[in-house]
């Protein structure tokens, strides 16, 4: 071992032993229930998984039957698969996803067609659809259009200035002056930030997250929402139930709700071939009466803010907006809150929540924006293609998985190629074996036209950030990644001229050090057996 990898192995420990003495609750301290949650969460799951699988294989075995018995189904059952790759191929989908789909049905014609309307149609009901409709027609328009603002970063920012007219125009949220924005290199900086802000709320707390745990981190905020409930605030939390399954019990709505605090959860994982299912709301979103909002990379969890390390050091990032900007992310929680059922109790009066008045300090512009997979463009990918195509300079992503559509591909080797410097963090110890497999699938394209990879060592990069130019950076929660581009209900912030841009730049440069560089391994090539099964995972990619 380096003398270089030994001091940085030694940093690593010191740095987990301190927080670990700095953390109450860590390790042997993890409250019971958790741990019960944790066990009564997988459990379900596994359930849950099983349930379908079953119902999956009876649609098989039924198909089958059905086929042995009248041949004639067959027949119509290959008809409709062969129809089915013409209409995929005609589609307005990435090549990318049309490739994949097309070869299964080709080659499995049956079990290509039935997974495709399983899984493939992204699938979401007229009805679900028109609901999120009927919330947009009425949210969006109360945001404020902020020509002239678009209007100065046109001026100020010329080649940038496409990605904020294409997200006003196409998602429908606009760029804001009067906003401060200040980053957090390090989400546990976030997450204490956030709970000094909660404990001020007067109006209203709005909380969205993908994961939250039944565990130390939650308790302290749980304490302050209840303290906050008990004073009048209207105090709302909203949660992806897969994306908490294995850490929270199946009372937790229940239990929250005793706390005075409203609570729903998002697509419940449950029995049943839901094709909704696969659509997942992969946000993190606070907004406190309008006043101030958080967003980045990290849930409500304890391994986000180091109490546990179950892949190394947990990197991640968040931004904390004040100021005219928080409308927007007022909006994309109403939006979802809202929307996802029938059944619940809607807001009659949104004005009320969106009025953000403007920050002392406030410099640049800010642009929160939403990605859904309703409406099938995808935003999240297209700001990442945007700013690497305006890039002149230098355009850098970190991001924990990298599986990206051709498209992207290309932009991003075009770029290098044309002089600009690209550079991609990815995971050094990854969360998902499998899809760290993938992930590096595409190291060796990437390279050869010039694109730098660099693997964070000590641990896991949860942040999804990219900064460009001294002009330009990224914020939220969008993964390179398929899930993220194009399945999942995702959320981001794009900030101009403040000093959060030189921030991010400068993180960026401090996690560039505690990177390995694998560009030139990866550049050389490949072993031949590798490279095969590196194909074929990528083959199945869009399916991840």
């Amino acid at each position: 071992m380096s003398d270089k990898s030994r001091q940085q192995k030694e940093m690593n420990t010191d740095r987990t032993q301190d927080r670990k003495q700095a953390v109450p609750g860590s390790g042997e301290n993890e409250r019971v229930e958790s741990k019960a949650a944790v066990k009564n969460g997988v459990a379900r799951m596994i359930v849950v998984v099983l349930s379908i699988l079953i119902e999956v294989i009876v649609i098989f075995l039924l198909l089958h039957y059905a086929g042995t018995k009248a041949g004639w189904i067959y027949v119509v059952l290959h008809i409709i698969s062969f129809f089915l790759v013409l209409v995929i191929y005609g589609s307005h989908k990435t090549a990318s996803i049309r490739m994949t789909w097309i070869m299964l049905i080709m080659l499995l014609p049956i079990v290509g067609t039935v997974m495709y309307f399983l899984i493939g149609l992204n699938g979401h009901t007229l009805k679900m659809r028109k609901r999120y409709v009927e919330i947009d027609k009425i949210l969006l328009p109360m945001l404020p259009v902020n020509s002239e603002a678009e209007h100065r970063m046109k001026s100020q920012y010329g080649r940038f200035s496409g990605v904020t007219r294409y997200i006003r125009k196409n998602a429908g949220y606009p760029v804001y002056e009067n906003t401060k924005v200040t980053y957090y290199d390090d989400a546990l900086k976030g997450f204490e930030a956030q709970k000094e802000e909660l404990a001020k709320a007067e109006r209203f707390i709005f909380m969205e997250y993908h994961a939250i745990e039944d565990a130390e981190s939650w308790h302290e905020m749980l304490e302050i929402l209840e303290e906050r409930a008990k004073a009048g605030v209207d105090v709302r939390v909203f949660y992806d139930d897969m994306g908490s399954l294995g850490f929270v019990n199946m009372d937790f709505v229940k239990r929250t709700r005793a706390h005075g605090l409203q609570c729903r959860v998002f697509n419940p994982f449950i029995p049943g071939l839901n094709l909704f299912l696969n659509n997942r709301d992969h946000r993190k979103i606070t907004v406190i009466d309008g006043k101030v909002g958080f967003t980045g990379g990290y849930n409500l969890a304890n391994e986000y803010f180091h109490r546990t390390e179950p892949y190394g050091f947990w990197k991640d990032t968040g931004v904390r907006l004040e100021g005219d900007a928080v409308q927007s992310l007022t909006a994309i929680f109403l939006e979802m809150w809202n929307a996802i059922s029938e059944d619940d109790e809607d807001d009659k009066d949104f004005s009320q929540y969106l009025v953000s008045p403007p920050a002392e300090g406030a410099e640049g512009f800010v642009q929160p924006y939403a990605d859904s997979p309703m409406d099938g463009i995808a935003v999240g990918e297209d700001v990442y293609m945007s700013i690497a195509e305006a890039a002149q300079n230098y355009v850098w992503f970190i991001t924990p998985y990298l599986i990206i559509t051709d498209e992207m591909n290309h932009i991003l080797s075009l770029a290098a190629m044309r002089g600009v410097d690209v550079r991609i963090i990815t995971p050094g110890i990854p969360d998902k074996k499998l899809v760290y497999s993938l992930t590096r699938s595409y190291y060796n394209g990437l390279a050869r036209r010039g694109v730098r990879i660099f693997e964070f060592t000590p641990g896991f990069c949860h942040a999804k950030m990219c900064v460009a130019d001294d002009m330009v950076a990224t914020c939220g929660t969008i993964n390179m990644d398929y899930r993220s581009l194009y399945h999942h209900f995702e959320n981001g912030c794009l900030y101009a001229g403040n000093d959060a841009v030189m921030e991010t730049k400068y993180d960026f440069i401090r996690t560039f050090d505690q990177c390995r560089e694998v560009t030139d391994y990866y550049a050389k090539g490949r072993d031949a057996f590798l490279r095969f099964g590196q194909m074929l995972l990528r083959l199945a990619a869009p399916l991840m």
